[in-house]
């Protein structure tokens, strides 16, 4: 028979990005000269408004698929620049911070 109460909830994972992080982002990129526009290319994105964001701190948080282009983009970890965060459907844990623009 199914138990419904030892059924355990989906969990949500993101990567939060750190003000260190946001930081070695930017230095990173000037670094290898990459600009704005070829990340986003690099990531699959069409725009790199999004990406201004990244560097900018509006957006805080990324899906660990999109923190794994970044980190490899860049050749380094993803370690290096964001931490990993859970948030179950169950209401519990922090809710990622997205942003918005202004």
């Amino acid at each position: 028979m199914f138990n419904s109460d030892k059924v355990t909830p989906p969990v949500e994972v993101w990567m939060q990005f750190t003000k260190e992080g946001r930081k070695r982002l930017a230095k990173l990129m000037l670094i290898h000269g990459i600009s704005q526009r070829e990340m986003a290319q690099a990531l699959g994105w069409s725009s790199h408004s999004y990406v201004g964001r990244l560097v900018r701190g509006q957006v805080t948080s990324v899906t660990p698929d999109v923190a794994a282009r970044i980190a490899l983009t860049l050749g380094v970890g993803i370690d290096d620049l964001f931490l990993n965060k859970a948030h179950s459907s169950d209401g519990q844990g922090a809710q990622p911070k997205t942003g918005r623009a202004a």
